[in-house]
């Protein structure tokens, strides 16, 4: 019996074990999908626009002027009705909320006298979106307002420079005027002060380069679930132990690197299975179903994390088997410390929405640095070179959980 042999063996009771097969193929496939819907709203490119109905009962020069500037980049869709058609749609709630510009807005706009918008909301309409209509709505009434006064003042400075000399005054009040619109006009697109907003999707593009939705849920999913294999790892090479079955293989010729490398090699190959189907999975089925689709860029780079990863996942498996003296213990850290430490690590939220103490707490875990260095590959298209001080942190906590875990594992017990 060879290392060959051995890694059969396991391979074929794999296969048979109904219960592994959904945890590594299965499960995986339905947390994808679920987080990758989710995360579609926190990476969509276009912001959710208010609709914003308007009757136009002026239909003058301010009235144009005020919709003009609802534009999408303030966050509302106007679209213009007939009253009777706008009321009609809101008693139906067809739509949720209309404007109302009334007769004679522009000329009382014009003269500096009060006058007032009326924006009616259905009872059931969503608070939210109100408030923001109300917000962009105030704001724009006390632009033209602003720019109201500015303009009536310019005109009595005008009259109050009557009789003056020809040449005395710098400007005239026409130019003076002239230039007051022409700045006005300049600011609806190019204002003085602008307000950058701060949302997720927007953090999301600035610290990610822009990655989809599946571009964040395949590397978490997938690294979630190839170190929880770590678990069944252990678990199966516990319960050799347990039904005698390395004591027999002793009394063979055989060395007993070579029964445990057999059994490494058979979890090897499971976890690096598991990570084709997941990535295959993201790059083609996904797409089918809707979903965004993961650039599989750099092949050789994305070979050598999978397999860097399978091997940190085994060799924790081991560890696992060699300090844990019951099922139960194995288990128990699996189901929890496993779960708990890809949680951290960016596995379900992406790493840099964690903040800093969970950052920095996910940093001590082998999960953190494989979803960095499956991140950078996939949605960076780094290469060897771009991903080395993940790649170093990984093979140390693989070097550190095999040595202990051969240092600790007892063949005959």
């Amino acid at each position: 019996m060879n290392i060959l042999n051995i890694a059969w063996k396991d391979l074929l009771l794999f296969v048979k074990d109904r219960g592994r097969l959904i945890t590594a193929f299965l499960l995986p496939l339905v947390f994808i999908l679920a987080f990758g819907y989710a995360y579609s709203n926190l990476t969509t490119d276009s912001t959710r626009l208010v609709m914003l109905p308007i009757v136009d009962l002026d239909g003058g020069e301010m009235a144009q002027s005020l919709l003009e500037m609802l534009t999408p980049e303030r966050g509302v869709e106007p679209k213009l009705y007939e009253e009777a058609e706008a009321q009609s749609l809101l008693a139906e709630r067809k739509v949720d909320r209309v404007l109302t510009i009334p007769a004679g807005f522009s000329q009382a706009v014009a003269a500096g006298e009060p006058v007032t918008l009326r924006l009616v909301n259905h009872p059931e309409a969503n608070e939210s979106d109100t408030v923001a209509a109300a917000t962009v709505l105030e704001g724009l009434a006390g632009d033209l307002s602003l720019q109201t006064q500015l303009i009536s003042a310019f005109e009595r400075m005008g009259q109050m420079m009557f009789g003056v000399p020809a040449g005395a005054e710098a400007f005239s009040t026409e130019v003076i005027i002239t230039q007051a619109r022409g700045q006005f006009e300049r600011a609806k697109t190019a204002p003085l002060i602008d307000v950058e907003r701060k949302t997720p999707e927007t953090i999301l593009a600035q610290r990610a380069d822009e990655p989809n939705a599946m571009e964040i849920a395949v590397p978490g999913m997938a690294v979630l679930f190839l170190f929880l294999s770590a678990g069944a790892t252990g678990l199966a090479i516990y319960s050799e132990k347990k039904l005698g079955t390395f004591r027999r293989l002793l009394t063979a010729p055989l060395r007993r690197s070579v029964m445990l490398s057999g059994k490494l090699l058979a979890a090897v190959l499971v976890v690096l299975l598991q990570t084709v189907v997941i990535f295959a999975v993201g790059a083609w089925l996904m797409p089918l179903l809707g979903m965004d689709r993961i650039a599989l860029r750099n092949l050789p780079a994305l070979a050598a994390v999978s397999l860097l990863v399978a091997l940190c996942s085994t060799s924790l498996g081991v560890f696992l088997a060699a300090i844990c003296r019951t099922e139960g213990q194995i288990s128990g850290m699996a189901s929890a410390v496993l779960w708990i430490a890809g949680a951290v690590a960016g596995a379900f939220i992406p790493q840099f929405l964690l903040g800093n103490v969970l950052g920095a707490i996910g940093k001590v875990t082998p999960q953190y640095w494989a979803i960095s260095a499956y991140s950078d590959v996939i949605v960076r298209g780094e290469g060897l070179a771009g991903i080395g001080p993940q790649m170093g942190i990984l093979a140390l906590f693989t070097a550190a959980f095999f040595a202990i875990g051969v240092w600790r594992f007892k063949f005959d017990a």
